[in-house]
């Protein structure tokens, strides 16, 4: 192997796409290495990454060999029987053959395979020095990269993320010599724009981190990241407070400087009047802000991070504020005139408002929703009356200015115009805020991950509210396609269904989407005046469907939701509960065995030719093994049926592996098929049981492989 050499790469241009970037520069970082592999070129990686910030992308590798090993080829030619003549010399198949491999025949190897001898043309080439390779390599990196939107610039027919104003090139200490964008390669990368506004000289690769860091750039992501949360959790220490730091606004920080400095803020203390998730959705989402909180709840502080050290952070500080306050201003605006109407005011307009076309008005769903909260809460604890009245305002702030402008608080907004609605002043407090929050969480889960409501009212609604979508969605023809799910519906049968289970309410899901679908009735499907309804099976089904991702992130397998969800269970906790016992009692050294055993015994039972008797006729038990069996059937029926009833499904199923040696007995040594029909139907009722009993809990077959 010729030496190796680190290899640095760094594409200069104007601000790339902040939520691209991450990918782009991984891309990038992929494409390189991969049109490296494609020629045979080594590599050594190490703990290599993609290196980026807004005006870069970087790729730095420890070692890259000077050249591709020894290229070998074989091309196949002619068999002999075509190849020579029967004075044996060359025909013109041969000499064609030889003359495009550039030398005389008689240079030609010979290899055989299964059709006979044939010639071949071996060669061997010297690599090619990786220099002569690396601008094919960079293009062909490039053209593979996903740039969502290629832009132009001046006069140039070619096109990339962002304009391209330098390149550098760099394997050991020489340039390698390409041309990119129009822009030829060298050793001169750029600082940072306002502190470093200089050339910086890369003498190796392996000078390059420290030396852009001198330059005022962290090229490290990594570093830049971590960077920012030690600055802003440390100025929200000097705050007196905690920093929210969200994922994703770390994330686009961090894509958008390249030397992060964070800036203390204050905004006027009058604007935590209005519901703090709308301050926050601003300095988040639109400014990427970090808020400042006490014990959970909002200060007038927040952390904006500079992409410059400034010697007055000050003037800093004053500008991040002024932007943020006409949008605050705005929310407190929204909020103050929504209180003037109220919560309850809000709900008159829902009638106007169309929730889908074949599904009526908004007011319309509401009225569907409050029914079934009602038919709902008794089952749960709750009270029915509260249940409907919270129900039928819990859209109402969809009419609200704060939600118009701030879609991602409904709900919240709601929650909080209840708290202060004069038309609620007849309950009590404790039920004012009860109602107050199950607005709020009867959109709980609202995203992957996300807690379930934590009230029981909230509970109700949320089961409520998504049993109305579902069989509404299925009646109106919007069942998901593919990857189009309009209606969200996946998201909601996958919400139902935690919260049913999370929730441990064990109701009964069979009769909830009955009277779910009895509510939406019949809606017109526009061919020839006929109607459609959803159908509960269909819709069951669906859900359950749900669950299989659910369950799978807990390490449920397959064959073992599968045993369960074959017995259609009317409740989801119930299922959970047996899906939690099949996998105590797939751990168990019988279970594979017993799992073949009743698999075989239903095999048997759908053949039967015979009718089978409903009990088990003791006189008719001729073999020991078939009475031991009965035996230890009898008895593990007696000792598991209070169990069963109540849902200890473990105890049910430990039971049941202990019949293990009594059904081996059986198959060894007991023909079930036996020629007397009275016999065979006792050993048929006999298996009929057992296999009853087995799968009680669960179908136990699907856990055989």
């Amino acid at each position: 192997m010729t030496d190796m050499h680190p290899l640095l790469i760094e594409l200069g241009t104007e601000e790339l796409p902040v939520k691209a970037l991450p990918g782009l520069a991984q891309a990038f970082f992929d494409g390189v290495i991969a049109a490296l592999d494609k020629r045979g070129v080594a590599i050594e990686r190490g703990d290599a990454k993609p290196l980026y910030t807004p005006r870069r992308l970087a790729v730095l590798l420890p070692g890259v060999a000077g050249e591709q090993p020894e290229q070998r080829s074989e091309v196949l030619g002619p068999y002999l029987n075509i190849a020579l003549d029967a004075d044996g010399n060359p025909t013109r198949a041969l000499q064609g053959f030889a003359a495009k491999a550039g030398i005389d025949w008689t240079q030609l190897e010979k290899t055989s395979d299964a059709k006979g001898e044939r010639f071949v043309h071996r060669a061997v080439t010297p690599g090619a020095a990786t220099a002569t390779l690396l601008p094919d390599v960079l293009r062909e990196a490039i053209a593979a990269m996903p740039i969502p939107k290629p832009m132009r610039w001046g006069a140039h027919a070619y096109a990339f993320a962002r304009p391209v104003h330098w390149l550098v090139l760099l394997h050991g200490t020489q340039v390698i010599d390409a041309e990119l964008f129009g822009v030829r390669s060298g050793r001169t990368s750029r600082g940072h724009r306002f502190m470093h506004d200089a050339a910086v000289e890369i003498a190796a690769p392996g000078d390059y981190v420290e030396a852009m860091r001198s330059a005022k750039v962290l090229v490290d992501a990594d570093v830049r990241r971590s960077r920012i949360v030690q600055e802003v959790e440390g100025v929200a220490r000097a705050l007196g407070g905690d920093a929210r730091i969200e994922q994703d606004n770390l994330e686009q920080v961090t894509c958008l400087v390249e030397w992060p400095k964070a800036v203390a803020c204050t905004f006027e203390h009058e604007f935590l009047a209005v519901p703090q998730e709308a301050l926050i959705a601003t300095m988040e989402a639109n400014q990427k802000f970090f808020p400042v909180l006490q014990d959970g709840r909002l200060t007038e502080h927040f952390i904006g991070i500079a992409n410059i050290e400034s010697r007055d952070p000050i003037e800093v500080a004053k500008g991040y504020e002024r932007v943020i306050r006409p949008r605050f201003a705005d929310a407190k605006f929204f909020f103050d005139e929504d209180l003037k109407q109220g919560l309850s005011a809000m709900n008159d307009g829902l009638a106007s408002v169309t929730y889908q076309a074949k599904l009526g008005s908004v007011a319309d769903k509401v009225a569907r929703v409050a029914a079934l909260a009602e038919v709902i809460a008794p089952q749960v604890g709750v009270d029915a009356a509260l249940a409907r009245r919270t129900a039928l305002l819990s859209k109402a702030d969809l009419q609200s200015r704060m939600v118009n402008e701030f879609p991602e608080l409904q709900g919240i907004a709601g929650r909080d115009y209840a708290r202060r609605d004069a038309a609620l002043a007849d309950l009590s407090d404790d039920d004012r805020t009860t109602l107050a929050n199950a607005i709020d969480e009867a959109w709980q889960p609202r995203f992957a991950g996300d807690d379930i409501a934590l009230s029981p009212l909230g509970k109700t609604l949320a089961i409520a509210e998504r049993l109305d979508t579902l069989a509404g969605g299925f009646a109106a023809g919007l069942k998901p396609t593919g990857n189009k799910d309009a209606f969200a519906l996946r998201r909601n049968a996958l919400g139902l269904a935690r919260t049913l289970i999370e929730s441990g309410f064990d109701l009964d899901l069979h009769a909830l989407l009955a009277s779910a679908i009895e509510r939406v009735g019949a809606l017109p499907t526009g061919k020839d005046g006929a109607t459609a309804f959803a159908d509960r099976g269909e819709l069951y089904d669906f859900i359950l469907d749900r669950l299989k991702g659910y369950y799978a992130d807990k390490g449920v397998t397959v064959q073992q939701f599968n045993a369960v969800a074959a017995l259609q269970p009317k409740s989801l906790y119930d299922l959970d509960r047996r899906i939690d016992a099949i996998g105590t009692f797939a751990a168990l050294p019988e279970a594979e065995a017993l799992a073949a055993a009743d698999k075989r015994i239903r095999n048997i039972l759908r053949k039967a030719d015979v009718e089978i008797p409903g009990m088990v006729d003791p006189a008719l038990l001729r073999e020991p093994a078939e009475a031991a069996l009965a035996e230890a059937v009898e008895a593990v029926q007696a000792e598991t049926g209070h169990a069963l009833a109540h849902g200890d499904y473990v105890s049910v199923l430990t039971h049941l592996a202990r019949l293990r040696p009594q059904v081996d007995a059986f198959f060894d040594g007991v023909m079930v098929n036996a020629d007397d029909a009275a016999l065979r139907a006792n050993r048929l009722a006999l298996l009929k049981r057992l296999s009853e009993r087995l799968g009680s809990v669960a179908a136990i077959e699907h856990l055989s492989s």
